[in-house]
């Protein structure tokens, strides 16, 4: 495993452990936000291969949108910097964008800590680490 497929295993876990932290807290609502939200990014997937492990060139761009970590940290600092009010769903305000950026950051974290990062414009994989040959 190379230092950056480490880093992203050690903000994985954590984000992991926190967002059961949260669930286990919160209650059930919580837990399915979270839920919910760690396996979106996924949803870019689905119809999505032309061949296995290869993805239709139309849906890249999705994909890859989906797995931008830069979404769920916009999520997660919204979050905590505005005061916003509760949603009606049992937990404190501004709770249920927070576990969804958690859970979305969490998703994107165990991509790449196994090695998958955003996909190539023909939808090859891009893997976490790995140097391009002419990069």
């Amino acid at each position: 495993m190379n230092s950056v497929r480490a880093v992203w295993t050690a903000l994985a876990l954590a984000l992991l452990a926190f967002a059961i932290f949260e669930s286990v807290k919160s209650g059930w609502v919580a837990a399915i936000v979270v839920i919910v939200f760690a396996v979106l990014p996924d949803v870019a997937l689905i119809g999505a291969f032309r061949e296995p492990g290869l993805l239709r060139p139309s849906r890249v761009r999705l994909y890859n949108l989906l797995h931008a970590p830069w979404i769920p940290l916009v999520l997660i600092a919204v979050s905590i910097i505005l005061p916003l009010p509760s949603l009606g769903w049992g937990l404190r305000g501004g709770l249920e964008p927070f576990l969804a950026g958690l859970a979305w950051l969490t998703h994107i974290a165990i991509d790449r800590a196994v090695g998958y990062g955003v996909r190539e414009a023909d939808g090859s994989i891009r893997l976490v680490g790995v140097r391009r040959v002419g990069a």
